[in-house]
C-alpha cells in the first residue's frame, strides 16, 4: 500500500536519515495497521560511514561528527528548526524518533561514566517525578478553588461576623448558640438584610437579601468575564474540547500558559460563585494541564519534545478528573476514553500516579472538612430490586433525549453567537444570562444554592434527623430494623419541594444551553448531573409512594411488604445524574467508575451502567457526536476522530492537491535552485511544506521540507556563513560538486530534509490513507505513482474530503 521508493532510490538514504532530525526507524508504538507493507529499513540502526559524515557536515556545524554522535544535530540545533508554527500539527512520528535517538545516545553514554550513568538514572526517573509535581500542583490548586468558591457562594447571602474567613457552615460550626434541628442558623452568621437593616423579617429585608443576591452574582460574573478578556482569553470555556485537539497534536500557544492558568484558577472561582448554571469540574482538567504544561519546562526531555509533553497532558487530564471529582481511577479511564490521542501503557501508569498524588493532596487539605474529597458521598447502601432496571432505563431515556436536545440547541445558540454581532458583546452576554439566572435564582430555596450542594440533597437517603423538605415523611410506624427507615406517606414538605424541583428542572435545562460556551470558565459535568439528579429524585419520590400506596400490586409484592424499605430515592437521583451526564458527554466506562467513586454506591454499579448504555445509545440514535466533539467540529480544530469509521470507496487521487485543472505542484528541486528561488517561493506562497524532486522533469521524489525550518536555516546562513547571497545554490544531495571560482558559496540544507517523507499510491483506498493518518498522527502524506511525485494529501484535505462526504460544509475545517 504505501511505498518508499522516492526515498529509497538514492544511494544515500541510510546514512542521510541520520543526519535528518526525523529517523525513518519504526515507530511501533503508534502504528497498526493491518494488511499494509511498509518497509523499515533502519530498523538496525545502521551507522554511516565516518569519511561519508565527514562530507556531510553542513555549514551550520550540525552535522554528525562521528558514528556515535548521532545527535549533534539534534543537541546543538539552529534555534527554531525542529518546531513548529502556531496553530500547526506536530509531525507524531518525527517527534517519537527524535525521542528514541536521544534515549539510544543516554543508553550508549552511560557505560562510559558514573556521571553519565546518573545522568541516565535521573533521566528515567525524571517522568514520575513530574507526575508527583503535577498532582501537588494540581490537587493544592483544586484545594484552593473549592474553599474560595464555597465561601464566596454564601458571601452572596450573608457574612461571618466571627471571622469573615468562615463560610456559613464553618461559621456556624463553631458557635455554641446552636442547635441540632437548627443548625444551619447561628448568631454569628449575619444576613445582608441584618447588617443593613438590622432585621431579617418582612418583606423590606426579604428585597434587600434578593437586591444583594443579584448584586453580588453580578460583580462576580463581571470580574470574571472581564479578566477573561483583558489577560487570558483562551481561559474561556471548559478547555476539554481544546484539550482534545491538542492531545492530537495541535498547536495552540499560550493555550496551556501561565497566564491562563492563573486567570482560569480566579475567574473559575468567581464563575461558579455567580451562581451561574456550570461547574467547575471540566476546567479543573483545563487548569491540571495547564499545570503539565508549565512544569515540562523543568525537563528537557519534554521540553523539546511535543510528542513527549502530550504523554504528559494526558496524564494531567487524569489528575483535573481525580480532584474534580475525587475519584482517580475514574480520571484515568477518562483520559483514556473521552481526551486522549495517543495512550501507551506508560502513560496509563504515570497518569495513575498523578491521579493518586491529585487526590491525595486534595484530601489532606480536606476542602469540605468532612474527611471525603467531595460533597456527594453517599450513606446508604438499601438492594435494589430487578424491577427497578426499568425506571433506571426511563432515566437512561431520558437522559439521551436530554444529551441530544442539548448538544443541537446549544451548537445552534454558540454558531449563533460567532456569526452575529453577540459574539462582539461578551461582557454584556455574561451580565445579561446572570442576571436573569440571579432573579429566577433567589426565590427558589434549590436554585438558590450551589449546583453541588443541590446534588448532595438529591442524592441523600432521608433519616429520621433531616430537617430537609424532601425528608417531610409522615412517620407513621411503630418499629423498624436497625438504622433502616421504611417507605412512609409523602408529607407536605415533600409536595412542596417536588414543585421547586420541577420548576429547578425546567430552569436548568434551559439557562445551561444559554450558559456553556459564554467567556467565563463554564463546565458542564455537574450542571448535567444536576438535571438528571432532580428527574431521578422525582421519578424515586413517585415510585416510592406507588410502591407505599400499592404494595400489593403485582410488581410490587414479590419483594415489597407494607413496612419495608423498599424504594431509595437517592439512587434514582445518581443513576438519573449518571444518564444525562453520559447523554451529553457519550462517556460508559470511566462515567460508571467517576459515579460510583464519586458517591462510594459499589453495590448501584449495574444500575449506573443500564443507565448509561441506554442514554448512550438513545442519543447517539439522534446524533453521533458529544458535546466535546461538537464543538470541536464547530471551532473547525483539525481534530481527525479515531472513533468514526470511513466506509466510502474514494482514492488517493481524489483527494490529492493538485487536482486536473489545478496549477502544478509546488516542488523544490535538489540542486538546481538558488537561494532567491526558494524565498520566492517561500513569498508567494503558504505552504507548511514542500516536496524535493531531482529534476522538475523527472518528478523523482527525494524528501520533503517544512517550510519554518527553511525559512530559519536560510537566515541562519545569511548572518553565520560568509559569501551567501540570493545566487547561491541550494542544495539537497549527499555530495555537493565542485564549486567553479568566483562564484558565491554553495548553501547545502539537506540536515533539514526529512528524507524518508510517508508516501502512498494514487491509487490507495482514502479509508487506507485516514486510518494511516488517524494511528500514525501524520501532518502531510505525498502521492507517488511508479515513483514519480503526483500530489499531496495534508490533514486538513483529510478532514475536508471527511466532511464533503457527510454532506457537511469542507470549508468548516479552518480554525476559528
Amino acid at each position: 500500500m504505501a511505498t518508499w521508493q522516492g526515498a529509497m532510490d538514492h544511494r544515500g538514504f541510510h546514512q542521510g536519515s541520520f543526519n535528518s532530525f526525523q529517523s525513518s526507524s519504526s515507530d511501533e508504538d503508534l502504528m497498526d495497521i493491518p494488511g499494509t507493507a511498509m518497509d523499515f529499513s533502519m530498523r538496525d540502526d545502521v551507522p554511516p560511514l565516518d569519511g561519508e559524515i565527514e562530507e556531510n557536515r553542513s555549514y551550520n556545524g550540525g552535522g554528525i561528527g562521528s558514528s556515535n554522535r548521532m545527535m549533534d544535530f539534534l543537541e546543538e540545533p539552529i534555534p527554531g528548526v525542529g518546531t513548529y508554527d502556531d496553530f500547526n500539527t506536530i509531525d507524531w512520528v518525527r517527534e517519537k524518533s527524535r525521542d528514541r535517538d536521544r534515549h539510544r545516545e543516554i543508553t550508549n553514554k552511560s557505560k562510559e561514566s558514573t556521571w553519565a550513568l546518573i545522568h541516565s538514572v535521573s533521566d528515567a526517573f525524571s517522568g514520575w517525578l513530574l507526575m508527583l509535581l503535577i498532582g501537588l500542583l494540581s490537587g493544592s490548586l483544586a484545594g484552593l478553588i473549592d474553599i474560595s468558591a464555597h465561601w464566596m457562594t454564601d458571601l452572596k447571602e450573608g457574612i461571618c461576623t466571627s471571622g469573615i474567613w468562615f463560610n456559613h457552615e464553618h461559621c456556624c460550626w463553631n458557635s455554641k448558640h446552636v442547635t441540632f434541628e437548627n443548625r444551619d442558623k447561628c448568631p454569628e452568621w449575619n444576613s445582608w438584610s441584618q447588617l443593613i437593616i438590622s432585621t431579617n423579617e418582612g418583606a423590606f429585608a426579604y428585597i434587600v437579601n434578593y437586591f444583594m443576591y443579584v448584586l453580588w452574582a453580578l460583580l462576580f460574573a463581571f470580574l470574571a468575564v472581564s479578566l477573561v478578556k483583558v489577560f487570558a482569553p483562551y481561559a474561556c470555556g471548559s478547555g476539554i474540547p481544546e484539550i482534545k485537539t491538542i492531545l492530537s497534536g495541535f498547536i495552540i500557544r499560550g493555550y496551556l500558559g501561565k497566564w491562563t492558568l492563573m486567570i482560569k484558577t480566579i475567574t473559575l472561582v468567581l464563575a461558579v460563585s455567580s451562581g451561574l448554571s456550570l461547574g467547575k469540574e471540566g476546567p479543573l482538567v483545563h487548569v491540571a494541564c495547564c499545570c503539565g504544561n508549565i512544569l515540562c519546562h523543568c525537563f528537557n526531555k519534554y521540553r523539546k519534545n511535543e510528542a513527549k509533553r502530550r504523554e504528559v497532558l494526558s496524564a494531567a487530564a487524569a489528575a483535573g478528573v481525580s480532584v474534580a471529582f475525587g475519584a482517580p481511577i475514574g480520571g484515568v479511564l477518562f483520559s483514556l476514553e473521552e481526551v486522549s490521542y495517543y495512550f501507551p501503557l506508560k502513560t496509563l501508569w504515570r497518569s495513575f500516579f498523578a491521579a493518586l498524588v491529585a487526590a491525595f493532596t486534595l484530601r489532606s487539605i480536606n476542602p469540605f472538612g468532612n474527611s471525603r474529597l467531595v460533597l456527594f458521598y453517599v450513606e446508604f447502601h438499601t438492594p435494589w430490586h430487578l424491577f427497578e432496571l426499568v425506571p433506571f432505563i426511563l432515566l437512561g431515556i431520558f437522559g439521551g433525549l436530554w444529551g441530544a436536545l442539548f448538544i443541537r440547541t446549544n451548537i445552534a445558540w454558540c454558531r449563533k453567537r460567532k456569526t452575529t454581532q453577540l459574539g462582539k458583546y461578551p461582557v454584556v452576554e455574561v451580565l445579561v444570562v446572570t442576571a436573569i439566572t440571579a432573579i429566577l435564582a433567589f426565590p427558589n430555596e434549590y436554585t438558590r444554592v450551589s449546583t453541588s450542594e443541590l446534588i448532595s440533597e438529591l442524592f441523600n437517603d432521608c433519616g429520621l434527623l433531616d430537617s430537609s423538605k424532601l425528608c417531610d415523611y409522615e412517620n407513621r410506624f411503630n418499629t423498624s430494623k436497625a438504622g433502616e427507615l421504611p417507605d412512609r406517606p409523602a408529607g407536605v414538605g415533600v409536595y412542596s419541594a417536588m414543585w421547586q424541583l420541577a420548576l429547578t428542572l425546567i430552569l436548568k435545562i434551559v439557562i445551561t444551553i444559554f450558559t456553556f460556551g459564554m467567556k467565563i470558565p463554564s463546565g458542564l459535568f455537574i450542571p448535567s448531573m444536576a438535571v438528571g439528579a432532580i428527574a431521578g429524585r422525582l421519578l424515586g419520590v413517585g415510585m416510592e409512594q406507588l410502591a407505599y400506596y400499592h404494595h400489593d400490586w403485582a410488581i410490587f409484592n414479590s419483594w415489597c411488604s407494607q413496612g419495608a424499605d423498599c424504594i431509595t430515592p437517592g439512587l434514582y437521583a445518581m443513576v438519573g445524574a449518571a444518564a444525562c451526564l453520559g447523554g451529553v458527554t457519550r462517556m460508559t466506562v470511566s462515567l460508571v467508575v467517576i459515579m460510583f467513586e464519586l458517591t462510594g454506591g459499589l453495590e448501584y454499579i449495574v444500575p449506573l451502567m443500564a443507565a448509561a448504555m441506554t442514554s448512550k445509545w438513545v442519543a447517539d440514535a439522534l446524533g453521533r457526536e458529544g458535546i466535546y466533539d461538537a464543538h470541536i467540529r464547530l471551532n473547525g480544530y483539525p481534530f481527525l476522530e479515531a472513533k468514526e469509521e470511513f466506509a466510502h470507496k474514494t482514492l488517493a487521487m481524489d483527494v490529492m492537491k493538485p487536482r486536473r485543472n489545478d496549477p502544478l505542484l509546488t516542488v523544490l528541486t535538489q540542486d538546481s535552485m538558488t537561494v532567491e528561488d526558494v524565498e520566492t517561493i517561500i513569498s508567494e506562497t503558504t505552504y507548511s511544506g514542500f516536496p524535493v524532486v531531482v529534476s522538475r522533469e523527472s518528478q523523482r521524489l527525494v524528501g520533503f521540507v517544512l517550510r519554518r525550518d527553511l525559512i530559519i536555516s536560510i537566515e541562519n546562513a545569511r548572518k553565520k556563513q560568509d559569501g551567501v547571497v540570493s545566487t547561491s545554490i541550494i542544495y539537497f544531495t549527499e555530495h555537493s560538486p565542485p564549486v567553479p571560482p568566483y562564484t558565491p558559496p554553495t548553501l547545502k540544507l539537506r540536515n533539514i530534509l526529512d528524507l524518508s517523507p510517508f508516501t502512498v499510491t494514487d491509487l490507495t483506498p482514502m479509508e487506507i490513507v485516514v486510518d494511516i493518518f488517524r494511528k500514525l498522527g501524520l501532518r502531510q502524506c505525498l502521492v507517488t505513482h511508479n515513483g514519480r511525485l503526483l500530489g499531496i494529501i495534508t490533514k486538513k484535505d483529510v478532514l475536508k474530503h471527511i466532511a464533503q462526504m457527510a454532506n457537511q460544509d469542507p470549508d468548516s475545517i479552518l480554525f476559528n
